[in-house]
């Protein structure tokens, strides 16, 4: 059964301001509409970098649980970027964003995309990653692109699908998807087995 049909008479909530999510799950063919809450996106210091984005998933998921009624199944994502083991998060500034794209200029990096999904019977969390790799970059190109595209909405400083993203990684290994902050494939693959 396709999931179309699977969740046809499923009230779907994206739970994620992210254009690009609610772009990458509308390719799905699923009827969803989308909802946030704000939650805290601290997590333990000693917490390994790979479980952090279910970790942070999982919390987002969690904030729905009060509203979550039989016939509801709600969707939420974290992705990070980490680096030379340390995570990039969404810059804050100008200044920021500059530091982030020197750190992954010229280096491999990976994006990781925690997945949570959460209806009245159950939650499953998973995630996955992805290689990224990145031409050394010209101060020149950083500062066009901050300038141009300003990404303080963009873990890593930079959207895949932007012009940095086209010009500056030369090969990935693992899905385009999830550099873009959902893996669809696995996303697929998880929603037709839960």
């Amino acid at each position: 059964m396709l999931i179309t049909e699977k969740f046809k008479d499923t009230s779907i909530i994206l739970a994620s301001g992210s254009p690009r999510r609610k772009q990458l799950l509308a390719s799905l063919d699923l009827d969803f509409h989308v909802q946030t809450k704000d939650t805290p996106e601290d997590f333990p210091n000693e917490m390994p970098i790979a479980e952090v984005p279910m970790f942070l998933a999982r919390r987002k998921a969690e904030a729905f649980l009060q509203d979550i009624q039989n016939k509801h199944l709600v969707i939420t994502a974290d992705t990070i970027v980490s680096v030379e083991n340390s995570i990039l998060n969404k810059p804050q500034n100008e200044e920021e964003a500059f530091t982030m794209l020197q750190k992954l200029s010229g280096k491999m990096h990976e994006v990781i995309t925690g997945v949570c999904l959460m209806n009245k019977q159950k939650t499953y969390v998973f995630s996955d990653i992805t290689k990224v790799f990145f031409k050394a970059l010209t101060q020149e190109e950083i500062r066009y692109y901050i300038e141009k595209y300003k990404p303080y909405d963009k873990a890593g400083s930079y959207g895949a699908q932007e012009w940095l993203g086209m010009v500056a990684i030369h090969h990935i290994e693992g899905s385009y998807f999830n550099v873009m902050g959902l893996p669809i494939h696995k996303l697929y693959e998880e929603l037709n087995q839960f």
